[in-house]
């Protein structure tokens, strides 16, 4: 396969930069554009290149020369007058006999050139767009994919008010079919994206390959430097398919959107306030933001397939508002129950693809090369859970949309906002702390090696104890977590004259966990977070394990461990945050405002200070 360079641009938009030096050649980390370009074709066996230029094109010439040094051969075609995009390739189309390949050269690209040549051929396509979503689609000219990754139309800026279209743009590299040279025109300046591409959508097969992988023009100085920075950061050649991908998979309704039951009209769905600032952070990130999603609305007959789009297209359009944007979003229009009224018998099937079945994120998982394993799960109720851990995800519950309030499934995380999950998942704020506890534990002799997290209600002492545990279980160190909370007393036996140790059973606690390490096997009677969830028996034995966790509001305090524990933590927040996160707890359980705040005063008074005191067991405050 040949590959053609378009390389004749003058690059205006970079000021005085191509003032002296055309845009290709611009250095990046000491090296040209264009080498990383030639180099990348090289790599996946592409030795025929041809490089069209015109402005500076003496530059690119005595650089590269006819190619031998990158292991390749290059000739030139010279446009002697600007032709857009098209015009020096119809000028050499008696060199183009098979497919090829088209890279701009003003962009950084670094893909797995194998995967989309395969996805070409496979099509039998005449051309192959490569596609990709970008943080400002209602600026850009989009393009319209069907479920067959065929393209159906291109919709050029500006947009009607009054429609909505998916964010996808042009990434401005093809692989084209012989077939498409006969839509050029002779010696006319046109552009493939502008003119020729909308012009010929109906009469030839245009296929659409969407990736995250690494495309990003260069034409202004700011985005100049930050190809330079994503050079200098690894982050360009992490995001090659030759490497696994992580991601973050997004329930819909409930996760990102007032769950109203059934959307079945665009203007029904409402984003949370705090989702966009979410995505556009993953967005900056090395993980996809895909969503998965179950929309029986289909199958219960209130929308078509085709209006479900409309509704993420319009989903899509207010996350661009905010430079935010969706890599892609997998949805079940199925529903396996029959005999309802109205109900449309297409799509009433027991399919592969409908939570808790993981379909989707198989499907995504093969579409964008994800390790699921290193990719997260987050949602708001128990169909997500089960998919998640289908998919051997790490799991996050939300506190939003169903809450996950009736379920007797735990997810790995709980957080109230997708911008906390969002946050933690990516700063991994326990990261640092994990790897001096690890070189602690290698020199140490200690076995097991007791870590006590102490700290009061909703401090986020589970949050850093099952980190450390997924930690040390990824660096191959077997792990025992023990969660204090499978004592506290359910509340119909609480007393008002108990104190938050009789609550909590430390007595029970301190008597069980001697048992515990001479190996017995201890069990409790567990906890429901929530009260429309049942309690489920816990049961624990320490079968050697290099590390045992416990974790706890009352960790601190427990004589054995205060004596034992190697590594005693307490996870301090301030009283503001303390009190927002307390009422936020009681909210979610479903307390009204008086309630809520006779709770806090009465703990202000009786156990939060007397919690704070243990600190002073601690080896370390986090």
């Amino acid at each position: 396969m040949k590959a053609v360079i378009l390389a004749g641009g003058k690059g205006t938009r970079l000021g005085n930069l191509t003032r002296e030096i055309p845009k290709p050649m611009l250095s990046l980390l000491g090296k040209p554009l264009l080498e990383y370009q030639v180099e990348l074709l090289r790599e996946y066996g592409i030795t025929e290149i041809w490089i069209l230029v015109n402005y500076l094109k003496d530059a690119i010439i005595q650089y590269f020369g006819n190619g031998a040094a990158w292991n390749v051969s290059i000739q030139y075609y010279e446009e002697t007058e600007p032709l857009g995009t098209t015009g020096g390739i119809k000028a050499i189309e008696s060199q183009l006999t098979d497919d090829f390949l088209v890279l701009y050269g003003d962009v950084m690209v670094n893909m797995n050139l194998n995967r989309l040549i395969h996805f070409h051929q496979t099509q039998k396509a005449d051309a192959t767009l490569v596609l990709h979503p970008n943080d400002h689609p209602f600026d850009s000219d989009l393009v319209e994919l069907n479920q067959q990754k065929r393209i159906t139309a291109f919709h050029p800026k500006p947009h009607p008010e009054d429609e909505y279209f998916r964010n996808l743009v042009n990434a401005g590299l093809y692989v084209l079919s012989p077939k498409i040279l006969n839509a050029l025109p002779q010696g006319i300046a046109r552009d493939f994206g502008r003119d020729i591409f909308p012009s010929i959508v109906s009469t030839y097969y245009l296929a659409g390959y969407n990736t995250t992988e690494y495309l990003k023009d260069m034409g202004t100085p700011d985005r100049l430097k930050k190809v330079e920075a994503d050079l200098f950061s690894g982050r360009v050649e992490r995001k090659s398919y030759k490497y696994w991908q992580k991601a973050i998979f997004l329930d819909r309704d409930g996760v990102l959107n007032d769950d109203t039951e059934f959307i079945h009209r665009a203007e029904d769905l409402v984003l949370y306030a705090d989702v966009p600032e979410a995505i556009r952070k993953i967005n900056q990130s090395d993980y996809a933001s895909i969503v998965v999603t179950n929309q029986s609305v289909v199958a219960r007959n209130l929308c078509s397939e085709e209006y479900l789009r409309v509704i993420h297209n319009k989903m899509e359009t207010d996350l661009g508002k905010f430079g935010a944007w969706l890599d892609d979003i997998y949805y079940c229009p199925h529903h396996p129950d029959k005999g309802y009224p109205d109900e449309n018998p297409n799509y009433k099937i027991d399919c592969n693809c409908r939570k808790p079945k993981p379909g989707m994120l198989f499907q995504a998982a093969a579409d964008y090369h994800i390790d699921l394993q290193k990719s997260w799960m987050i949602g708001d109720n128990e169909r997500d859970i089960e998919a998640g851990h289908a998919a051997n995800c790490k799991i996050i519950g939300l506190a939003t949309g169903k809450g996950l309030k009736a379920t007797t499934l735990v997810p790995d995380y709980f957080f109230f906002t997708l911008k906390e999950a969002v946050d933690f998942i990516i700063d991994e704020p326990y990261l640092p702390l994990a790897d001096e506890i690890k070189e602690q534990l290698l020199a140490s002799s200690n076995h097991p090696f007791i870590i006590a997290i102490g700290g009061n209600s909703q401090s986020g002492k589970t949050t850093l104890a099952n980190f450390l545990k997924d930690y040390f279980i990824e660096n191959n160190i077997s792990v025992l977590k023990i969660t204090l909370d499978d004592w506290i007393l359910p509340l119909e036996k609480r007393s008002p004259s108990h104190d938050v140790y009789q609550n909590f059973q430390t007595e029970k606690i301190q008597a069980d966990l001697k048992r515990l390490l001479q190996g017995e096997e201890v069990q409790v009677s567990g906890y429901a977070r929530h009260s429309l969830r049942k309690p489920v028996p816990v049961t624990y034995r320490f079968t050697g394990e290099q590390i045992i966790i416990i974790e706890g509001v009352v960790a601190l305090a427990i004589p054995i461990l205060k004596e034992q524990a190697h590594l005693r933590l307490f996870k301090s927040i301030t009283k503001f945050e303390l009190e927002k996160r307390i009422r936020r707890l009681y909210a979610w359980k479903g307390y009204n405002e008086q309630k809520i705040q006779e709770l806090w005063e009465e703990r202000s008074q009786s156990e939060y200070p007397i919690i704070e005191q243990t600190s002073g067991a601690a080896h370390r405050i986090i």
